[in-house]
């Protein structure tokens, strides 16, 4: 998405890029299924520990400049798991595991790109190595994950499933991608974060809070916190299913973690108003009910040059959440 240009401009510039750009990579299948929601429902998704009696969340004990990372960069791996919608029925997803082995105590973070953007987008951005530095700071590792979506009709998704059922974008990004990164060392939510840079900080937020009992931490960057759907994905009355300022007050959300993080200069345009102000509208709203959120406002306006430097701050609130007291409670 660019600063200059609305979001049903950049749609329409951007798809056929976003399309093509998914078709070039290798392909991998996954386990058995997560505990699944109904497409347009608000909240059904549950966390797959949930039917365990006794589970245990794993302890992580954060070793500053004394992991794996710090020495060795994680590995790339982007692999195409079968879903409708998708350009040849393949949808990628990639993944950037640490060193060591991989076990259900390595936290997973899922990143979503823009509406104009792919996967790709992150990837040459340079997130995966400031992500490999700023687990060496902060001691602990994670898994991290951006699948791709877009979909084959040039849409904008705003990461949902469609009304018409063309494609089913949140379905496949809270079972489907989970399955394939996860396979059969499934996370506790405990241990699971979900971000992503506009129309993904967007869906972040919105997945979050649809799929309470599969995500506890969110980093939204340069998102925004109302339905803002050009393409018509969500049909006529969107607001209180997707809209996260709609969804507050649903069920099993008062535990999950915020961090906002908005470009000073980000005044993007939306259908309605615009980025800016977003953060601190959306953090007033959970301030009011007591959830846990902190906001930055890094210089910059909507891109990654505004956004890369706070990851290290970003990583810190995640690996707060990972760590704090009460996450190996019953």
């Amino acid at each position: 998405m660019f600063t200059t240009l609305s979001r049903r401009t950049t749609v329409l510039v951007a798809a056929s890029f976003a399309v093509a750009a998914a078709a070039t990579f290798a392909t991998a299948q996954g386990p058995g299924p997560v505990p699944g929601i109904e497409s347009g429902g608000s909240v059904a998704a549950k966390d797959p520990y949930a039917d365990t009696p006794g589970h245990q969340v794993p302890e992580i004990q954060p070793r500053p400049g004394d992991v794996a990372a710090c020495d060795q960069p994680g590995e790339d791996e982007i692999v195409r798991v079968p879903d409708r919608g998708a350009p040849d029925g393949k949808r990628p997803v990639w993944i950037r595991r640490p060193p060591g082995p991989d076990d259900a105590g390595v936290p997973v973070l899922y990143l979503l790109h823009g509406s104009t953007g792919t996967h790709r987008d992150i990837i040459d951005a340079g997130v995966g190595p400031l992500m490999d530095e700023a687990m060496c700071r902060h001691g602990v590792q994670f898994v991290v994950a951006a699948p791709y979506g877009q979909e084959t009709g040039r849409s904008d998704t705003e990461w949902g499933d469609d009304a018409d059922g063309r494609f089913h974008i949140e379905t496949f990004v809270t079972q489907k991608a989970i399955e394939e990164v996860e396979g059969d060392q499934r996370r506790p939510r405990e241990l699971r974060a979900i971000g992503g840079f506009s129309m993904g900080g967007y869906g972040a937020a919105a997945l979050s809070l649809r799929n309470p009992g599969i995500y506890r931490q969110v980093v939204s960057w340069a998102g925004y916190f109302k339905v803002d759907d050009p393409s018509g994905t969500f049909g006529p009355s969107p607001d209180s299913a997707h809209a996260p300022d709609q969804l507050l007050d649903n069920p099993g959300v008062a535990d999950i973690r915020f961090k906002l993080i908005e470009g000073t200069d980000d005044h993007t345009p939306l259908q309605s108003g615009s980025i800016h102000g977003e953060a601190e509208r959306f953090a007033k709203l959970l301030r009011e009910r007591d959830m846990s959120v902190e906001t930055h406002f890094p210089e910059g306006g909507h891109d990654f040059d505004a956004w890369n430097p706070t990851i290290p701050e970003a990583v810190g609130f995640l690996v707060e959440g990972w760590t704090e007291p009460g996450n190996g409670d019953d």
